[in-house]
């Protein structure tokens, strides 16, 4: 590398450690699971206006080191770098100026307070120590954490945010001391009794926050939608998504008609008799063979390389304490940067006739599970692994949903579901919906859809029971563009994939494919194609050149 390139390779280093080491503080939590990131040890999230100020105040100064600058002309590798850290500046202008969800939804706030203390509790470890110092404080804030929601939503939260909260807090008193009733044993005797009281003042608080947004908020605005301008500002910008909105439309209908016309020639197949569904003790066995099952599959078939320091992705029974508050986020621990030596785990219900409908899914077959959750663990703990601390960090979801979303149909053409027809049925079942949520997610943005018909578009299309169709639905008003991502995701890598087969010809190599893909996974797939195989006209209009 030459002193020039070494100069830039320095400063994008330093300006991005520099950035995720302040967005370890200010990065809202997250119901969703990929984003979750190691805090500084007792963290509490900080929304009180002088905080936001000084947020846009630091934001301000990221943008202009960071154009301040100059890739152009330098090596692939360092203009990736340099379009990562301008996706991840504009990730957090894009939260507090277009989402706004610190001053526009309510359940931002039950994120901010009760979910910080799910994110502690879901971590697969004893709680005990420092750890269970961490839930203590972090119940003892909920309060504060609340009353700062309320100044910052006064007249300005928007009305179907807050039904679906009002919703979501219809039992909270009775789940947030149960939650304390389970986590009891687990605490010192001499600190039972703060445990609580904390957890008597954080029922409370969330049941006042509930009875004031269900009695109006002090005003509360209707949903206004981000836009095709605002979406296609984020899929540009954020997400690094070289199509438009409408572009992404036409790839999905295409999608769906495709996984309509799949499960319609499955259905034609002989169909084994359906299998008895045990319990989850013998469901977490089952899930433990064909784990071991997958990652032999994966170097047999020349795959996808997997190496003996790379854990397990495990599944266990929903810890009682974690129950009760469940629905604040994906039940499973991913592990971290500096956990790497841990296994995954997904924490799972009960099996009953209910099950919603990923859960019931699972139950049926947890490789369903594993063929996508547990590409997000693998994937995940290979690029925290990365020596390009830039590479270890998430960006967007589209990346890594479209890999673990890839990842399902690649298997099941590589024979992997071969034997079990009612589990390829649930992967095309996985594709229709997938494609589904693109044109909910952009028909959304646009305007194009209320809440309650998108809702019913999902259930009755899928199909899936109306619940997480709602759920569903609430998240993607509330996030736009998350939606798209899985389908988006895995067009781009089929793209890339193809693109590198012409190119490489003869010497193209599927395991060493894969293996980068996997630990570049949280790269846009658009930026890994430039870093590969040169900037095409896609690579150089997301580089502006």
């Amino acid at each position: 590398m030459s002193g020039a390139r070494d100069q830039l390779h320095r400063r994008l280093q330093q300006l991005g450690r520099d950035f995720w080491s302040w967005r370890a503080t200010q990065q809202p939590r997250s119901r969703d699971d990929i984003p979750r990131i190691e805090r500084p040890a007792g963290w509490l999230p900080d929304w009180r206006a002088a905080a936001v100020s000084g947020y846009r105040e630091r934001l301000d100064a990221f943008e202009v080191a960071h154009r301040a600058i100059e890739v152009a002309g330098a090596p692939a590798t360092l203009q990736v770098d340099h379009a990562l850290l301008g996706s991840a500046i504009a990730r957090v202008r894009f939260e507090l100026e277009v989402l706004q969800g610190w001053r526009r939804q309510p359940s931002f706030y039950v994120d901010q307070t009760l979910g910080v203390v799910f994110d502690l509790l879901v971590e697969h470890r004893p709680l005990h120590g420092e750890r269970a110092r961490w839930v203590l404080r972090a119940l003892g804030a909920v309060p504060e954490g609340l009353a700062i929601a309320r100044e910052n939503l006064k007249g300005e939260a928007v009305e179907p945010f807050a039904a679906v909260t009002v919703g979501e807090l219809a039992h909270i008193e009775q789940q947030v001391l149960a939650v304390a009733g389970a986590l009891a044993p687990a605490f010192a005797p001499g600190t039972r009794g703060q445990l609580a009281r904390v957890s008597s003042d954080a029922a409370g608080a969330l049941a006042n926050y509930r009875d004031w947004l269900a009695a109006g908020a002090d005003g509360l605005r209707e949903w206004q939608p981000i836009g095709e301008r605002g979406l296609a500002r984020f899929l540009h910008e954020v997400a690094l998504v070289p199509h438009g909105p409408s572009e992404l439309l036409g790839l999905a209908r295409l999608e769906h008609a495709r996984a309509v016309a799949l499960s319609a020639a499955e259905a034609t197949r002989p169909q084994p008799a359906a299998s008895t569904l045990g319990d989850v003790e013998h469901l977490v066995v089952r899930a433990a063979k064909e784990e071991l099952r997958t990652r032999a599959f994966y170097e047999e078939r020349g795959i996808l390389s997997q190496p003996e320091t790379l854990g397990h992705y495990l599944m266990a029974p929903m810890p009682s304490y974690l129950e009760p508050i469940s629905w604040l986020g994906v039940t499973d621990d991913l592990t971290s940067e500096s956990r790497l030596d841990e296994n995954g785990t997904r924490y799972l219900p009960p099996v009953t006739d209910d099950l919603p409908y990923f859960f019931a899914a699972n139950a049926r077959d947890p490789r369903s599970m594993i063929a996508h959750e547990g590409v997000h663990y693998q994937q995940l703990a290979l690029s925290w692994r990365h020596p390009n601390h830039l590479r270890r960090r998430y960006y967007d979801s589209c990346a890594n949903e479209g890999i673990a979303f890839y990842n399902e149909e690649m298997m099941l053409q590589a024979g992997y579901f071969s034997e079990a027809s009612p589990t390829r049925e649930t992967i095309f079942s996985f594709m229709r919906l997938r494609a589904l949520r693109v044109e909910v997610d952009v028909r959304l943005a646009s305007g194009d859809l209320t809440l309650p018909e998108a809702r019913d578009y999902l259930a009755a299309s899928v199909p899936m029971d109306v619940g997480t169709a709602a759920g569903e639905v609430a998240f993607f008003a509330a996030c736009p563009g998350q939606g798209l991502s899985y389908q988006v995701g895995k067009s781009q890598v089929q793209h890339f994939l193809a693109d590198a087969v012409r190119a490489q010809g003869k010497g193209f190599d599927l395991r060493r494919f894969h293996d980068a893909l996997w630990r570049n996974g949280n790269v846009p797939i658009a930026l890994q194609r430039l870093e590969l195989l040169g900037a095409d006209g896609e690579g150089r209009r997301l580089l502006g050149s």
